[in-house]
């Protein structure tokens, strides 16, 4: 019996023992077998080459320049290692003497992690020409790394600044959100370069590749490229500097619209500003001189600047009128050129008065008196909705990022925003584009291009990704069927805008080769005391008092194609400072062949 027990632990013993050899040696393979292949195998990222931007016509507006990046071995920062660290940086300095030695060592110091077995960055980029006749001493000295890299350039510098924008360096914030960001070191910030940032930067790739312990490559075992877009633009770079340069030492915005489908032929906002210099980081000086300039260079005018609309938003306020009923095309009112409401005298533009004014002669001659009294009868309640609808205090869904809404106001917007009742002198002052009403000169093109057509397009800056053409959104019902029957009537009037000779853009267009119509647009910045009998002239105020001037239009008037939106900043008259600009847009145009 005791032999049987003892055989019998003799046996178990053994069959534990097999048991656990199989499962040391085949069971588990698969598992240390993963481990071995973590151990031999290492996977590398590949960062992607941002996409380049260009025009219409595939003419360069953002590129990349091919160079190299220069780094340290790490943890040099001790000591003991210090020596070693400035014989590399001196090395360095004396090879490129542009490099400040010193500022190098600061920022091997400032990177350098006990975490990190990466070698230190110090030169993010020196171009190809600057490296290539050095490249072999570098690539020689074990504790120096050169790697290929690119920078952002801005072949054409200031040209379209805000609308192609530019790339910075990423932040900490910007690694998390975006991890790509952190292979490439840069993000896009502003105009095309921020909205369009992951279509551009592109996905990354992976190498993978078996090493020794020592991290000795022996071989590759598979590689995936890294990918990007390129985009194309819907902009035409002679039409563009052309724009620039016509508008010269003006601030203000410009617009040229396809409304037909909302593609941005040009579009500027002044002053312009240099691209290049953010892409490294902008000195402290350049950076003080654009934001204490008095033009506001750095705010991008197009989506972000804030104007009262001034006249040019009388079409749609007449709009809203008929659309309402109360008023119709036969009526009129009788301008003094003043009109006395709650002990307030509202004056039109014109001191001696229009006389008897129905609406087309309201909209030709801009009688501001007409739409007050207009207003009063209509109500803001009916006005408001209509201006909302036609494009104002909503996104136009332009392909910029950050696009401002501004303000349509009304009864329920003035209890929202300082909890005070609606007053009849507001809507008076509403219905001429003054006041609260605030606006994008975006907004204003959009408004125009739907009073051309009776649809409403999506502002657009990009035509194709890949050569894979964009689709944007058209609403053909933007109008109700009242509205689009009276339609034709405010655009008649917009016509003798520029065509009549009472017209207040009619002496402004005579040049121009482009049959238009066109409305104008004078908006205050200051107020005028009721104490003042006779405003003072515009070219007679300090700079930052004399009023915005507007002129915007759509040409052909018979077979609407463009439209053209100026705004002078501080301009004076709308008539006498933007309609030499627009002329001569219509003219360019024309010349280079987009008048059907």
């Amino acid at each position: 019996m005791r032999m049987r027990i003892v055989f019998s632990f003799i046996i178990l013993f053994w069959i534990i023992l097999l048991v656990r050899i199989y499962y040391i040696s085949i069971q588990s393979n698969a598992y240390y077998e993963e481990i071995a292949n973590q151990n031999a195998i290492k996977t590398e990222r590949l960062a992607p080459l941002r996409g380049s931007i260009k025009d219409l016509h595939g003419r360069p507006l953002a590129v990349n320049r091919l160079g190299f990046s220069i780094g340290i071995k790490p943890h040099l920062s001790s000591k003991k290692n210090e020596k070693m660290l400035d014989e590399e940086i001196n090395f360095l300095a004396n090879l490129f003497p542009k490099m400040d030695a010193d500022e190098l060592k600061k920022r091997y110091l400032r990177l350098d992690s006990p975490y990190s077995q990466r070698f230190v960055e110090i030169i993010d980029f020196i171009s190809y020409d600057e490296v290539i006749a050095f490249f072999a001493k570098i690539s020689l000295r074990k504790n120096l790394e050169i790697l290929p890299s690119s920078k952002r350039h801005y072949p054409r510098g200031k040209l379209a600044s805000h609308v192609i924008g530019y790339v910075g360096r990423a932040n900490q914030d910007d690694m998390e959100k975006d991890p790509i960001s952190r292979l490439t070191n840069y993000t896009g910030r502003t105009g095309i370069e921020r909205y369009y940032n992951s279509v551009l930067q592109g996905i990354e790739g992976e190498r993978k590749t078996k090493v020794t312990a020592l991290n000795q490559e022996i071989e590759q075992i598979s590689k995936q490229l890294p990918t990007s877009s390129d985009l194309e633009l819907t902009i035409d770079l002679e039409l563009q500097q052309f724009l620039t340069e016509i508008f010269g030492n003006d601030a203000g915005a410009a617009v040229v619209m396809d409304v037909r489908n909302g593609a941005l032929l040009a579009a500027g906002s002044y002053p312009e500003y240099d691209l290049n210099q953010f892409v490294s980081g902008i000195s402290h000086e350049d950076w003080k001189a654009l934001t204490e300039n008095v033009d506001n260079p750095f705010t991008n005018k197009l989506v972000n600047g804030l104007y009262p609309p001034g006249s040019v938003v009388k079409m749609g306020v007449a709009l809203a009128f008929l659309g309402s009923q109360k008023i119709n095309r036969q009526t009129s009112f009788f301008c003094s050129g003043s009109f006395e409401l709650g002990g307030r005298n509202f004056r039109c533009w014109k001191k001696s008065g229009h006389g008897q004014t129905d609406m087309i002669k309201a909209i030709r001659e801009s009688c501001d008196d007409y739409f007050y009294k207009g207003s009063l009868r209509v109500g803001i309640d009916a006005i408001s909705p209509v201006l909302e609808r036609l494009g104002f205090a909503q996104k136009t869904g332009i392909d910029l990022p950050n696009e401002f809404v501004g303000t349509v106001p009304g009864r329920h917007w003035k209890m929202q925003r300082y909890q005070k009742p609606w007053y009849q002198g507001e809507t008076l002052i509403t219905s001429i584009g003054q006041g609260y009403f605030l606006t994008t000169p975006m907004q204003v093109a959009l408004h125009t291009s739907i009073l051309a057509t009776g649809k409403r397009v999506t502002p657009h800056f990009v035509k194709s990704i890949d050569n894979e053409p964009q689709e944007y959104p058209v609403d053909e019902n933007v109008l109700t069927e009242l509205e689009k029957s009276e339609l034709p009537y405010i655009q008649k009037a917009m016509v003798e805008v520029a065509n009549n000779p009472t017209g207040t853009a009619y002496s402004r267009l005579l040049k121009s080769k482009v049959k238009v119509a066109a409305k104008t647009g004078t908006a205050q910045v200051v107020g005028i005391p009721q104490d003042v009998k006779e405003r003072m002239k515009e070219e007679d105020m300090e700079y930052l008092q004399r009023s915005h001037a507007w002129l915007t239009s759509y040409g052909p008037y018979d077979n609407p194609q463009y439209v053209v939106t100026v705004l002078v900043e501080h301009g004076g008259h709308g008539g006498q400072a933007a309609g030499p600009i627009v002329t001569q847009i219509y003219n360019k145009l024309d010349e280079l062949g987009y008048i059907e």
